[in-house]
């Protein structure tokens, strides 16, 4: 990322904020309309919320944050920091860019790579790794540097921000935004009574035969299978995978390309974390896409992005902040607006025709430290022909 001109400390923070050219959505995911104006920021002396990161981006509108701690009440960033993300730079990098604009004197470092790739990276380097916080797009990729001792200790103050099951119960790391699983499906060829609500029934759904799609390589899908694991066991996970295979599902490369087969009626049904279905409606409000949800299994879990402090970080401080700014109201807000995934502090609501989290029904039971082991799921996938 490019970085940004600073002023002298002691001018204080720029009253207008331009963000950091990001690719819209509309060329992220082939929608369009898209586009948006830069936020601005009030005066952030007399402690007033910041308003809305990229304001407009969103087809949904602009709305009023009323939830959660203002950036302004935060305590401020200050120096270099190396953030190791495994969120793209399209969907992040407009936030962190906003975050250096804001602050005079701090400026980010992003490597971009895949959560998966960037644990590998972190773990072989061992000691001398630069990293100093490390950004995922899901929780297994964060209980394995856990698992390896490479993490420290978040704050209660930052811990308290988001809901206990939504952080690491040693408080190792924390989410900062929530995807669930979901089944997209096309309402010209089906209602939403059409779709199982018990993910093991799906094998045997005979209306989905040749007529269901799945992105195996993709890590949120890899996610539920570790979760099915986790809550069925092997055997039947191993069954589970090889019902599909004979069902003949048809396999893409990511989950955003499942959910456009479904819109275009190329395959009536998905597996898919319910914001593709939310980026697909914004561009194409007509598509004829629904979403269905499974009840208390590993169809419907309740995953979350997040970020932990490494062990190698430089300033601990200053790592511990930027995550805590992570959990923002402004910082909510957009990733509710403009990435389409669930917030996770309280009083920040989703955008688009989503149920609340109160109301989803993810399997009971089910620690997320629990995804961790994703090397025994490739392992299973691969036994079964699947990867």
């Amino acid at each position: 990322m490019e970085d940004y001109d600073r002023e002298p400390r002691g001018h204080g923070r720029r009253r207008f904020i331009t963000t950091a050219a990001a690719v819209g959505l509309g060329s992220l995911a082939g929608c369009t309309g898209l586009g948006g104006e830069d936020g601005t920021e009030t005066d952030s002396g007399g402690g007033e919320p910041v308003g809305q990161i990229g304001s407009g981006r969103s087809p949904f509108g602009d709305r009023e944050i009323t939830g959660g701690v203002s950036v302004s009440e935060m305590p401020d960033l200050s120096g270099e920091l190396t953030l190791y993300s495994g969120r793209g730079e399209a969907l992040v990098g407009e936030l962190i860019g906003f975050f250096e604009e804001y602050y005079d004197d701090f400026t980010v470092r992003p490597r971009y790579n895949s959560a998966t790739e960037l644990v590998n990276q972190i773990l072989t380097e061992g000691e001398n790794s630069p990293a100093d916080v490390f950004f995922s797009v899901n929780a297994g990729s964060l209980g394995a540097l856990k698992d390896e001792g490479r993490t420290q200790d978040l704050p209660s103050e930052v811990l308290d921000l988001v809901r206990d099951e939504f952080h690491d119960p040693d408080g190792q790391w924390t989410g900062t935004s929530g995807r669930a699983r979901t089944v997209p499906f096309n309402t010209d060829q089906f209602a939403a009574s059409d779709v199982p609500d018990d993910i093991m029934a799906f094998p045997e759904t005979e209306a989905f035969r040749d007529n269901i799609g799945w992105a195996p390589t993709y890590s949120s899908f890899q996610a539920f299978v570790t979760a099915m694991r986790v809550l069925e066991g092997d055997d039947a996970t191993r069954e589970w995978l090889q019902g599909m295979q004979d069902l003949g599902v048809t396999e893409y490369n990511d989950e955003f390309l499942v959910s456009q087969a479904v819109a275009d009626g190329e395959i009536g049904a998905g597996f898919a974390n319910h914001y593709y279905i939310q980026r697909i409606l914004a561009g194409r409000t007509e598509a004829p896409l629904g979403t269905a949800f499974t009840s208390g299994d590993a169809g419907s879990i309740f995953n979350v992005a997040g970020a932990l402090v490494l062990d190698t970080a430089d300033d601990a401080d200053l790592g511990t902040n930027f995550v805590r700014h992570l959990l923002s109201a402004e910082a909510q807000d957009y990733f509710a607006r403009t990435t389409f995934e669930y917030p996770l502090v309280s009083g920040v609501d989703p955008i688009g025709e989503l149920p609340s989290i109160d109301e989803l029904n993810p399997p009971e039971g089910l620690d997320l430290t629990q995804l961790s082991d994703l090397e025994g799921t490739v392992r299973l996938m691969r036994e079964v022909g699947v990867l």
